[in-house]
């Protein structure tokens, strides 16, 4: 794979987003010199990392946003040709032993969601990986509302886990963010508090999102 260089300022990442819209996975794939899958049932962040590595993102698997310079997260987000988002967004892994006394703005879910560069790409399932294509990427940040909405939501999902009250946690909580679990197998578990300050096996949880989209946009406008 050729290595891109991480973009130093926020001029540089908006141009390298001018330069993806309109790339296919294909044309992304080929420029970096990488071989495409055959699918993605056993490689499902394939797409995302590709992406990363074209705009030059460094974080990796870091608790931190991708851009770590910019203080920017990257998310993909697949979509309809016109423009609706086809599924939520990972976030990030839900501590199962919260710290006690952590607050919104150090918690990893803030971080993540702060300043998101969001990269939409057309992903229904009639069109084959290699021929689906990056729509124009936006930036994004939270306004006072949504803040508090995503605030509310990680308060009260983070109290019922370090109330130990998991059983309660189901993807119906929360109006913007929610608990779902993130392990592809239920045998994958961690510990977890209790109400008793016992520890027992709990399968591993994350939080999710629903992108936020700018009004009107509309995928074939914006390639």
């Amino acid at each position: 794979m050729i290595t891109i260089q991480a973009p130093k300022t926020l001029e540089q990442l908006m141009h390298r987003m001018d330069l993806i819209a309109g790339l296919t996975i294909a044309d992304i794939a080929e420029e970096l010199q990488v071989k495409m899958p055959e699918n993605l049932q056993t490689e499902k962040g394939w797409v995302g990392q590709l992406v990363e590595a074209y705009l030059g993102a460094t974080a990796g698997n870091l608790p931190e946003p991708d851009f770590q310079h910019l203080g920017i997260e990257l998310k993909t987000i697949p979509i309809s040709r016109t423009g609706a988002p086809l599924e939520t967004t990972y976030v990030c892994v839900a501590p199962l032993s919260p710290a006690l006394g952590e607050q919104w703005r150090t918690s990893l879910v803030y971080k993540k969601l702060a300043h998101v560069l969001w990269v939409p790409i057309i992903a229904e399932r009639s069109i084959p990986l290699k021929d689906r294509q990056i729509a124009m990427p936006f930036l994004w940040q939270m306004t006072p509302e949504q803040e508090q909405i995503l605030k509310t939501d990680w308060g009260e999902l983070t109290d019922l886990i370090v109330l130990g009250k998991h059983d309660e946690i189901t993807a119906k909580l929360g109006e913007a963010l929610q608990l779902r679990p993130k392990a592809a197998d239920s045998s994958v578990r961690s510990a977890g508090s209790t109400e008793k300050a016992t520890q027992r096996m709990r399968r591993q949880k994350g939080f999710i999102f629903a992108p936020v989209l700018p009004s009107r946009y509309c995928a074939n406008n914006l390639i």
